[in-house]
């Protein structure tokens, strides 16, 4: 098979080849040892010749050389030269403008054959008046001839066409696959760059509070320094559990790997974060209403990655005698959180580097929902969230 398709793929980067083998065997056997046999033989030979020599070209200018035989054709009959066997020529000439010409010169083609038909039927065949049926079955004869190679020609134009549109369905794709794959990729580089910013603005926020305290401290409250401390101690192996759970997504997994990594944060970890925030120096109240309904992993995780940055913003720009608040409500369509807090609200100073707010929103956009974050009315700052629980979940 592998040869074969080989050959085939050879011959079609190489048209000229076969058809010029094509054109030797009519020359061969239907030229040098005819010619002779017809009046004069120097005029068939030549005619027969011409006629050959266009069929080399068959393919690559199907209409030169279909105009080519035709010219050869009405010569033969302008100056009477008998039919020959190298007329089937002519045949293949339609045969190939009809199967690989544009259409117009395949409508042509078979115009051009009719037309044939009616002068060889006048010159060649009997009269009516000498042979009706003669001629009548000479001209049928012929014509269905004539049809018979346009017709093949045209299903092979048929068949190519499908072929092309088979091999362009199946670029497109490759195309479409090629693109699927760079946009998941591209959605994925998105997801863990927004999940490294959580990670590392969370943690580091709480470690350089912690540090800071510690330092202010420790002078007169040794134990405040400790804990401290040990506060960081915790959020910074908790940053690189996440870290290292992140990173680990860029690596082709191992067969030795166990997969012995930090699981997925969520709603039920809320608790965990609220305390941590608490550790940090910043009073948190977690307050949920109504029976809590487990989400999927992606909006839970969406969910608890704007608590997150909601209560990470309050750390750092809330003040230090600030307090904070998260308030859930697990409505029966619907899963709203409240994020406040009584600090500076507005006048907090800001470096305008951060994207919090804006990775908030890509991450309730993906689930169909939506966050909303500005200055309180009765001071602080508050983010709303909210996102229908929508089908399936």
């Amino acid at each position: 098979m592998r040869r074969r398709d080989r050959l085939y793929a050879w011959v079609r980067r190489h048209p000229v080849v076969p058809d010029a083998v094509i054109a030797l065997g009519v020359f061969v056997t239907m030229v040098v040892f005819t010619a002779a046999a017809f009046d004069p033989a120097w005029a068939h030979f030549v005619l027969g010749t011409v006629m050959c020599a266009a069929l080399v070209f068959r393919r690559v200018r199907p209409v030169e050389s279909f105009g080519v035989l035709v010219a050869a054709g009405l010569v033969q009959w302008a100056t009477g030269l008998q039919l020959t066997p190298y007329d089937v020529a002519l045949l293949l000439g339609l045969y190939a403008v009809s199967a690989y010409g544009p259409r117009w010169a395949s409508r042509a083609g078979l115009a051009a054959g009719f037309l044939g038909v009616v002068l060889g039927t006048v010159r060649y065949v009997p009269s009516i008046e000498e042979s009706a049926e003669a001629f009548v079955a000479s001209a049928i004869g012929l014509s269905a001839t004539v049809i018979g190679a346009w017709a093949m020609g045209d299903v092979r134009r048929t068949r190519q066409a499908y072929v092309a549109e088979l091999v362009e369905r199946a670029h497109q794709a490759e195309r479409e696959r090629d693109q699927r794959a760079q946009l998941a990729a591209a959605e994925e580089r998105s997801r863990i760059a927004r999940e490294m910013h959580d990670v590392v603005a969370h943690n580091l926020s709480v470690i350089v509070v912690q540090a800071d305290g510690g330092r202010y401290a420790g002078d007169h409250d040794p134990q405040a320094a400790l804990d401290a401390l040990k506060t960081i101690g915790e959020t910074g192996r908790g940053a690189l559990a996440e870290m290292r759970r992140l990173l680990g997504v860029l690596r082709t997994a191992d067969g030795d790997d166990d997969g012995s990594v930090r699981p997925q944060p969520g709603l039920g970890t809320l608790p965990e974060l609220v305390t941590s925030v608490r550790q940090a120096g910043l009073p948190v109240e977690l307050d949920v209403t109504g029976p809590p309904r487990p989400l999927p992993p992606g909006p839970s995780l969406a969910v608890y990655r704007v608590i997150q940055e909601a209560l990470t913003n309050a750390l750092k720009h809330a003040g230090p005698a600030a307090r904070a608040k998260v308030a859930l409500v697990f409505a029966p369509d619907r899963l709203t959180a409240q994020v406040s807090d009584d600090g500076r609200g507005a006048g907090a100073p800001s470096d305008g580097l951060g994207q919090g707010l804006v990775g908030m929103r890509e991450r309730m956009t993906m689930y169909g929902g939506t966050v909303t974050a500005g200055p309180s009315s009765s001071g602080g700052w508050r983010v709303d969230l909210d996102l229908p629980y929508g089908e399936g979940k």
